[in-house]
């Protein structure tokens, strides 16, 4: 009897297998007709076209101009339609219904309550609409979806933040999170809130050595104890390759691998903010083959035009990576995840791997 070989993970087997996500942002994965909609409904005048394809157009060529600070821009005009319940519903809602159409089975979905407040919203009234929405949109697939609250680092509301994350930890919320800017400002700016976490036995992660290099990504574990790191791509500025390919690990990078730090690698993303110029020169495929804990995440989807399956795919194309690795990277981020052990281990035996054992040839 002759057992065929596992087909190749082309894009529309990538989107069949259970897929985790751990980096995405709420406001950044909104679809385009919505943002118009939106606009429309809650009087905002901002855009700069109501035709959705052109929209579309918009963002990623505001995306992708090779700076973080032109990427975060764009977020203005969806944060703009992202200011009462319905609306902050409606955008969790799709949110959920996409990810679990691309096979996405575990998310962890952020969002920064404070930048939604501008029309009077209580921070608790920001995080129940967004949780109603999730809970609604993931109603009836196979999707598992939760929150991390985010604090905007260059703002004096982390403490806040996180004291809310803690409020809502049984009812959609599983952690916390600073974003924006980091040139100019540290994690350590918002230790109080993340020492806040430690005390409540909270989870969190913070954005580190994505624009900024190893002080950002170093202060994240050694000063706030950060759980996850989001980007972190500037870890291998304490990586040296000599000329036969081999790798000298610093102190910094060695303890990174050395104590599991599960890195959220957004690959697109940073193409588009000018970390590397290309996937094939992204960090995520010097770190993956040094075993470090690397995950794959989309950041920002509308931005980035991007899913979790099409980013995988682009790994496959330019790294080769086949079936195993894919399964390796997805259970690295199953194992990050800020559910409870026991949640996480019946994904990874109860679904992850019965997923993926038809094309990894072992089921």
């Amino acid at each position: 009897m002759t057992v065929s070989a596992p087909s190749p993970p082309t894009l529309e087997a990538i989107r069949r297998v259970p897929k985790v996500l751990l980096h995405d942002h709420l406001d950044g994965g909104l679809r385009p007709a919505t943002v118009v909609e939106l606009a429309d409904e809650v009087g905002y005048g901002g855009l700069p076209t109501t035709d959705a394809d052109k929209l579309a157009t918009w963002f990623r060529g505001g995306a992708h101009s090779g700076s973080l600070v032109r990427y975060l821009e764009t977020f203005s005009h969806t944060v703009g339609v992202m200011q009462t319940p319905g609306a902050l519903a409606r955008v969790a809602r799709e949110c959920a219904e996409d990810l679990a159409a691309d096979g996405v089975v575990y998310a962890e979905v952020r969002f920064a309550p404070e930048l939604h407040v501008e029309r009077g919203l209580a921070l608790d009234a920001v995080i129940e609409a967004v949780i109603d929405g999730f809970r609604a949109g993931s109603a009836g697939t196979g999707l598992k979806i939760r929150a991390l609250l985010t604090a905007m680092r260059h703002a004096a509301r982390s403490l806040e933040i996180a004291e809310a994350a803690v409020r809502w930890r049984d009812r959609g919320v599983v952690g916390f999170d600073i974003a924006g800017a980091e040139a100019g400002y540290p994690p350590t700016r918002h230790l109080d809130a993340f020492q806040y976490m430690q005390r409540a036995n909270g989870h969190y992660t913070i954005h580190a050595g994505e624009a900024f290099g190893l002080p950002s990504i170093w202060e994240a574990l050694q000063w706030c104890n950060a759980d996850r790191l989001g980007h972190s791509v500037r870890v291998t500025d304490d990586i040296t390759v000599d000329a036969d390919a081999n790798a000298i690990l610093g102190q910094l990078a060695n303890y990174v691998r050395d104590v599991r730090v599960p890195l959220e690698m957004c690959p697109t993303s940073n193409v588009d903010t000018g970390v590397c110029a290309s996937i094939a020169e992204h960090p995520i495929g010097l770190l993956r083959r040094l075993h470090f804990r690397v995950t794959v995440n989309t950041d920002n989807r509308l931005m980035s035009g991007v899913t979790l399956s099409s980013e995988f795919a682009a790994l496959v194309d330019a790294f080769g990576y086949g079936w195993p690795d894919i399964r390796w990277l997805t259970v690295n981020a199953m194992k990050s995840a800020f559910i409870p052990f026991d949640q996480r281990l019946t994904l990874i035996n109860d679904v992850i791997k019965p997923g993926f054992a038809p094309v990894c040839g072992d089921g």
